[in-house]
């Protein structure tokens, strides 16, 4: 018997919780600050001593998908945030089905933020675009051509 599986969240390491955060909601997404996490059962799990870290749970409108956003106060992360290209390896994007991506897209750039390439539709299937957020984030944008349309 296979035990039931669901996704439930996604965990990003950030530097700027405050700015990754502001990201998100300023596309739509809701925010809710989880606080501060330390002691002894959060080193267990994460295989860190003493760590201090502060989250803010960021979720779709729908309740579909939510992203931890962990700020290590203690110990520090390693290195600094990069721009990685779209062929790194490790995780690379994160994927959100939007109702339009343009309007997405022109909304990411209002926010100060740009396309990584170009607005593009997959076999008249989906539209697709992935927006370089911060902290060298991308957020994948995609519409399903084929939905119909809300009344």
């Amino acid at each position: 018997m296979t035990a039931a599986i669901t996704f439930d969240h996604i965990g990003l390491v950030v530097d700027d919780l405050e700015t990754v955060a502001a990201f998100f909601t300023g596309l739509g997404f809701t925010r809710d600050d989880l606080g501060e996490s330390s002691g002894d059962w959060v080193d267990r799990i994460v295989g860190l001593p003493g760590t201090v870290e502060d989250l803010v749970l960021i979720s779709a409108p729908d309740g579909s998908g939510h992203i931890e956003l962990t700020k290590f106060r203690s110990p520090a992360s390693l290195g600094t945030p990069v721009d990685l290209p779209s062929n790194a390896y490790g995780l690379r994007h994160i994927a959100f089905r939007v109702r339009d991506v343009k309007a997405t897209a022109a909304l990411a750039k209002e926010l100060g933020y740009d396309l990584v390439g170009e607005v593009v539709d997959f076999r008249n299937l989906f539209r697709l675009a992935y927006v370089r957020g911060p902290e060298g984030l991308i957020l994948e944008l995609t519409e399903d051509l084929n939905a119909l349309p809300e009344a």
